[in-house]
């Protein structure tokens, strides 16, 4: 992908996209930030299940990645699918945070303290909807009880609407050294219709002053798909993000699931869909390509000697609930409302609502709501799809050696539906591999889906699941 030749090829391929093709791969299907998805988990997975998993952690002595929800946000963005809960009354936070502080030590009392914690993230909603104060007493509150190894990655995401310089310096202070931060789009009529007004200056301001501090990485986050885009707009978006010089960049596909998030459908028939979409999407894929930066997969962009480049490069990216990550092999502990642990072969999920959460930490330390224990073709398949999502290539000696498996035996149906995508140009099948095509990293999806054997139940299920791929 760095070679202009390469670059080249990408942009003829996605030239060549037609309606048809379009039409048939356009369709609902799992971003695989995990494997089995969410809808195949199950509610009789409890806190003592967790735990168990705490226990057998422990014993394999992998390292640590912490995930914290922050749910707090002052207004709701509309196009926003996350676990919020809006609140002006600054209040509110207090009996969370102290329900918080009480997981955080439940959970360090069950991790051991030889075990090195390489990534730590706050996520949301709006962590800096938090004091400054709020921010040290729950970082120093986890600081106290889990050991950080001395070159961990620890990133929050900041609103630049609610972001002080106040918070920047007790962030930097305290060790974050990596910030991302929601842009969406610089359009004013896409920001009032979503209700998230934020002026160029204002972003521009704010990673002035990050980089005055010394943060080390910057990601801004950019959405396709909104109502009133257009390829044009987007493209004097992009064109503005890139005066930032942002290290990474995700550039997400708009998720429309108006029957989970009631707020989206004010907006419906102003949505870019199918073939105008899809120009937005390519607009935004050759303007980034066109500046230098590395197109990791789906939605993510990096400059050239960004860790994730260097690690796509090298066969080690990992893909988690945050999305892509160098920190492969890391056991992840999500802790805060809705916050999801991957621990082994094991999910968990902990209750949606605030007051569920601080219930159940209440009760049991631990408010878990539902998870699931991953079988030995879980494993297989999950390891298929992550790298084909991570590196778009699988080399079937490897699956065959880590798992005793005959790689065409084991996936002789999957293997025979990849023969349309060969056809179409999205894969191609040399001896004892699969190779995803520029085209086909488009549509890379669409590819994982092949392999995922719970997809053809869900997709019977009348209940629509998931957002469009496109």
């Amino acid at each position: 992908m760095a070679g202009a030749k390469e670059m080249g090829s990408e942009k003829l391929e996605l030239a060549q996209v037609d309606d048809e093709i379009l039409e048939r791969y356009n369709r609902p299907g799992p971003r695989y930030t995990s494997y089995p998805t969410a809808p195949v988990w199950k509610d009789d997975f409890g806190p003592e299940d967790l735990e168990d998993s705490f226990a057998r952690a422990n014993q394999a002595a992998s390292p640590v990645s912490l995930y914290m929800h922050l749910p707090f946000c002052e207004s709701l963005c509309l196009f926003c699918a996350c676990t919020v809960s809006i609140q002006k009354n600054k209040s509110v936070a207090v009996p969370y945070l102290e329900a918080l502080k009480r997981e955080i030590t439940h959970v360090g009392e069950r991790v051991s303290r030889a075990r090195p914690v390489i990534q730590f993230h706050w996520g949301g909603g709006t962590p800096t909807y938090l004091s400054s104060a709020q921010m040290v007493d729950l970082f120093e509150h986890t600081r106290e009880r889990f050991t950080f190894a001395p070159d961990a990655e620890i990133g929050i995401e900041v609103d630049p609407r609610v972001t002080t310089r106040e918070h920047l310096e007790s962030l930097r202070h305290l060790g974050f050294n990596r910030l991302s931060m929601g842009v969406q789009d610089f359009e004013p009529r896409v920001q009032e219709t979503i209700h998230r007004v934020q002026p160029y200056e204002m972003t521009r301001d704010l990673i002035a002053a990050a980089r005055e501090l010394g943060f080390e990485s910057l990601n801004i986050d950019l959405i396709y798909g909104l109502p009133y885009q257009t390829a044009d707009s987007f493209r004097a978006t992009i064109d503005l993000a890139l005066t930032l010089s942002p290290d990474r960049v995700a550039m997400f596909s708009y998720a429309h699931v108006p029957w989970l998030k009631k707020q989206q459908g004010s907006f419906e028939k102003n949505l870019p869909e199918g073939k105008e979409k899809f120009r937005i999407f390519r607009a935004g894929l050759e303007r980034f390509l066109s500046a230098g930066y590395v197109y990791i997969g789906m939605d993510h962009f990096a400059r050239p000697g960004d860790e994730l480049a260097v690690a796509q490069h090298n066969r080690t990216l990992h893909r988690n609930f945050q999305g892509y990550t160098t920190k492969a092999g890391a056991d992840l502990y999500g802790m805060g409302v809705s916050a999801i642990s991957s621990i082994g072969s094991a999910y968990a999920q902990n209750r949606r609502e605030v007051p569920a959460y601080q219930q159940g930490i209440a009760d049991r330390g631990i408010a878990t709501m539902r998870g699931y224990r991953l079988s030995q073709d879980d494993r297989i398949r999950r390891a298929v799809i992550g790298r084909l999502l991570c590196h778009t290539v699988i080399f079937k000696h490897e699956l065959e050696n880590e798992f005793g498996i005959g790689f065409d035996g084991y996936f002789a149906a999957e293997l025979a539906q990849l023969e349309q995508f060969r056809a179409e140009g999205l894969v191609t099948l040399p001896p004892g591999e699969i190779r995803v095509t520029p085209l086909g990293r488009i549509f890379i999806r669409n590819v994982a889906m092949a392999f995922d054997r719970y997809l053809r139940e869900q997709q019977m299920d009348k209940k629509p699941l998931f957002s469009k791929t496109l």
